[in-house]
């Protein structure tokens, strides 16, 4: 991988990590293209995903320290039920990605065609997300924070939308929408990490752990998807509030018939 294409790879990555266009999608589809694969996409795809985490702790610092500063005084308030609303929502997904991750990967693949199918999903979730009116919610429910996390975690599959996925799912739960961007962008950085820890496992336990990358490639790609996520959580913040997803759901459609088409003739 040359220092360009991880330049180009990394502010995909920083960009659709936080848009509801699919992060793993698109870096699926610019590793097919630049014909990247193996360990050497596997240690990429790690270096950019810590770098999104580092963008999201970056934009919502304030929210992030508030929220340890309350947890921090031993009693239940308002900051320590957000945070079990966090660790709620992380359950489905951590028995995914601990016991489930391998498995699904192995069925479905992580060709474009399975991504095309999932950015179709994609779009469908966005556009009833846009088009449903229920009675809106004050706070976020312990129930629902699962229920949000289950989206999460079928977020596994290349191509389902993680924010997509998250966002709709609140807002079809009744959700206020100024409420749901942040709690939606602070669940994933546990699962983030997480996932990063097993790749990095799995990675180690083979013989090329870095494949034939530089290091010159990851710190570019970090960096690009550092200042693209940080770009990209805050814009995406006001697109919620706006309720303005619908755009999202034509790009996913349009995405997803390129995967197809180019699955098809490649």
């Amino acid at each position: 991988m040359s220092w360009f294409e991880a330049l180009i790879l990394g502010l995909v990555q920083g960009l659709t990590e936080y848009l509801p266009v699919s992060s793993s999608g698109h870096l699926a589809i610019g590793s097919a293209l630049f014909g990247i694969e193996g360990e050497e996409n596997l240690a990429f795809t790690i270096t950019v995903h810590v770098a999104t985490v580092f963008s999201t702790l970056f934009i919502l610092w304030k929210e992030v320290s508030w929220l340890f500063r309350g947890a921090l005084k031993f009693r239940m308030n308002n900051e320590t039920r957000y945070m079990l609303n966090i660790i709620v929502s992380m359950i489905p997904v951590g028995i995914v990605g601990l016991f489930f991750k391998d498995h699904v990967e192995a069925i479905f693949g992580s060709g474009l065609t399975i991504v095309g199918y999932m950015l179709l999903l994609t779009a469908a979730l966005l556009a009833f997300a846009y088009y449903a009116k229920p009675r809106p919610k004050e706070n976020i429910s312990m129930l629902d924070a699962f229920i949000i996390g289950l989206a999460q975690a079928c977020a596994v599959m290349p191509g389902l939308s993680r924010s997509g996925s998250t966002i709709a799912t609140g807002l079809l739960l009744g959700n206020k929408k100024e409420n749901l961007a942040q709690f939606s962008f602070l669940m994933v950085i546990p699962p983030i990490l997480g996932e990063a820890l097993l790749d990095i496992i799995k990675m180690i336990g083979g013989e090329n752990v870095m494949g034939n990358i530089s290091s010159t490639s990851l710190i570019v790609g970090f960096l690009a998807a550092f200042v693209s996520g940080s770009l990209a959580c805050k814009w995406m913040i006001n697109i919620v509030k706006k309720g303005k997803l619908i755009y999202f759901a034509i790009y996913c459609l349009i995405a997803a018939a390129f995967c197809l088409i180019y699955s098809h003739f490649a």
